[in-house]
């Protein structure tokens, strides 16, 4: 008598590793889908837009090195070690020189 695929029986061990590989799948796809789906939600446009003004009137001779905006005002840190503080309608506030520490 010839034995079909059928009569053989599955070992529980091995029952057992099938089902934790088919779980484990199960949950790296919906891990997967989790997070595409929060870069999604994130970067597709749900930040606060900051409103800047149309123009900043800089010093002569400054070149900005990053910007920075705080509520009613906007603060420009400049590459020779100032932070220029402008009010919301473009006005210089306030200079504050930074200390660099002896090395530039």
């Amino acid at each position: 008598m010839e034995r079909t695929p059928e009569d053989y029986q599955e070992p529980a061990p091995l029952k057992f590793l099938r089902r934790l590989v088919t779980v484990l799948t199960g949950v790296m796809i919906l891990g997967l889908i989790t997070i595409i789906g929060l870069f999604v939600m994130r970067f597709s446009g749900g930040s606060a837009k900051v409103a800047l003004p149309a123009e900043l009137s800089l010093p002569d001779g400054v070149s900005p090195v990053a910007v920075t905006a705080g509520p009613g005002w906007y603060a420009v840190v400049t590459g020779d070690s100032r932070i220029l503080i402008f009010g919301r309608d473009g006005t210089l506030r306030q200079e504050i020189a930074v200390e660099t520490g002896g090395t530039d």
